[in-house]
């Protein structure tokens, strides 16, 4: 009954205008989202931060003017006044704190993955499920202006029928030893994003897939047990092929392209760059290299998904990026490691997609 209560006062909208968010984790990813809600999403206030990072928590607060802190997300859930809350800690910790938050109450966003195993993703689904409330998965390319419009495109019939899609998602570094040896693996922590943007941009889902890989960049990535440049080939329950590439490196900066090649035509979308200016002389046809990092190119990107999610729980309308899109991604994950690990196209069918 205690859930209910909390659940239905968060959709009545006990804190007026604004949707009171809690922030775990205050990352990479979770400091994105908080300076977000405290400055750029309108409905929102941001209203208590958790990290075991204490001494960086409070310096966050006094810049940001939030009121709350703890070192124990526990405290947070026990928050009354708090509706919503952002979960960016660790991966392997992302299931159990969606359970924790659906039983107090709280309506969820959450980075991907939900959960490091199918079973752990189904009891937190249930969980939400059970209590009522919305979770939304953190798949900010779904709301680039260009991947939309992609999307639109393909959807209202402009290019025909889809043949082929082709995605290139390259970062312009590797990552720290470190995380790569707790990142789960290059289909894990990097292709999970393109896995959902096929399915985002198809709108279908995929029947089977055939994933290779190797170490081309940093023999250490190897030794970690990691790789660290992929191709991965998808099939759509329509016929439609798709292609994704990642590398790890890319030196002139962060390569993110999309390609849908159909019956009556095509539509891309290419590259963000600082200025689109071109410079033609004796030496060539120039123009800038493209964002350096996933923070500028996304920076759009990051308001409009946490934007988003505050409007559904103001509005008490369905999140745009469901627990099953999330699991779905999870599911392509296994399966193009399935491929890899085991040389042969593995049909999806393979992995569990029981939905609890």
């Amino acid at each position: 009954m205690k859930q209910k209560k909390r659940a239905d006062a968060s959709r009545s909208g006990k804190s007026g205008n604004a949707v009171s968010v809690g922030v775990i984790g205050l990352g990479r990813m979770g400091t994105i989202h908080a300076e977000n809600l405290a400055l750029n999403v309108p409905h929102a206030r941001l209203a208590f931060i958790t990290s075991l990072n204490i001494r960086k928590v409070k310096k966050f607060a006094r810049k940001y003017s939030v009121p709350a802190v703890a070192d124990d997300y526990h405290k947070l859930l026990e928050d009354s006044r708090i509706e919503a809350v952002v979960i960016s800690a660790f991966s392997e910790l992302h299931a159990r704190m969606i359970q924790d938050a659906a039983h107090a109450g709280k309506h969820i966003f959450c980075e991907k993955p939900i959960g490091l195993t199918l079973e752990e993703i189904d009891e937190a689904l249930a969980a939400v499920k059970k209590a009522g409330v919305k979770l939304q998965i953190g798949f900010n390319r779904r709301f680039d202006q260009n991947f939309r419009r992609v999307r639109d495109e393909v959807a209202q019939g402009h290019i025909g029928t889809p043949h082929i899609l082709r995605i290139t998602n390259r970062d312009p570094a590797p990552p720290t030893l470190e995380y790569i040896k707790v990142s789960g693996g290059l289909f894990f922590d990097f292709a999970m994003h393109d896995f959902d943007m096929a399915r985002f941009l198809m709108g279908s889902e995929v029947t089977e897939i055939y994933a290779t890989g190797a170490v081309r960049i940093d023999p250490r990535i190897g030794e970690a047990g990691d790789i660290d440049t992929a191709l991965t080939l998808l099939q759509f329950t329509d016929g439609t092929l798709c292609s994704i590439d990642n590398s790890r490196q890319a030196v002139y900066g962060y390569d993110q392209r999309i390609e849908v090649f159909g019956s009556e035509g095509m539509v891309s979308a290419e590259n963000n760059t600082p200025t689109r200016t071109l410079l033609g002389n004796t030496s060539g046809i120039h123009t800038p290299l493209p964002l350096h990092n996933f923070q500028e190119r996304y920076r759009i990107s990051y308001i409009e998904e946490m934007q988003s999610f505050i409007e559904c729980v103001k509005n008490d309308t369905q999140p745009l990026v469901t627990g099953e899109d999330g699991r779905q991604a999870v599911v392509l994950a296994f399966a193009a490691q399935r491929s890899f690990d085991e040389h042969r196209p593995v049909n999806i069918a393979e992995i569990s997609t029981k939905v609890t």
